[in-house]
């Protein structure tokens, strides 16, 4: 873990006590080793929506659907989501979730696989969140930024790999190092493009916050 586990369960600690849908969807992911948004990187996730009031979110990564849920509990009341997800299963236990939470008007899941998906869908939307396949950041990325808006936040989660991409690519299993070589690629290509301001900050496993200034992309 690169933050202390101490100083992460007490940064959690502080959080307000998540809706009874939130925690439900929560706690059945666990049950079935669905990987979900930490809860440190959902506060800040949190808060950057807050700040930024986005009109438009686009998810790259469903899952069960409690991140978009999550993003729709502090979005502004005209803003809408359109979330991305490939896995058959994963589909239709997310399209469940937000069916009890309520939130089918505001929230729209795209089946299909985010490279083909992305391409079809139009711009601008102000807020984007990344969190899918690591190793196809990459790939997404040109997408991405076509359809951010400018001065629009995109926030890549899980950058750190669980701590590899501080590791030589010889240190890595040699099953993981196209995805470590790909992420060291993805940081880099965001922290070094023109028309990008980028933050690579050590929350949960790692989060690069984005925002596109303009200029040459």
């Amino acid at each position: 873990m690169i933050v202390g586990e101490r100083l992460t369960v007490y940064i959690n600690s502080l959080e307000q006590e998540e809706n009874q849908i939130l925690r439900e969807i929560a706690e059945e992911a666990a049950a079935s080793f669905v990987p979900i948004i930490r809860k440190e990187t959902g506060s800040l996730l949190k808060t950057l929506i807050a700040m930024k009031q986005p009109g438009r979110i686009l998810e790259v990564g469903t899952a069960t659907g409690y991140s978009a849920l999550l993003m729709s509990s502090v979005m502004p009341k005209a803003c809408t989501i359109t979330t991305i997800e490939k896995y058959e299963k994963r589909i239709s236990v997310a399209r469940e979730n937000i069916r009890r939470a309520g939130k089918e008007a505001v929230i729209t899941l795209l089946e299909g696989d985010a490279c083909d998906r992305l391409k079809t869908l139009e711009p601008p939307y102000d807020f984007i969140f990344m969190d899918a396949a690591k190793g196809q950041y990459l790939h997404f990325l040109p997408e991405a930024l076509r359809l951010l808006s400018t001065g629009g936040v995109l926030v890549s989660d899980n950058v750190f790999q669980d701590g590899d991409i501080l590791e030589s690519r010889f240190a890595v299993e040699r099953r993981n190092r196209t995805i470590h070589a790909r992420m060291r690629e993805y940081l880099y290509v965001l922290k070094h493009m023109d028309g990008l301001q980028t933050a690579v900050l050590p929350v949960g496993d790692g989060v690069a916050v984005t925002v596109k200034t303009g200029g040459r992309e």
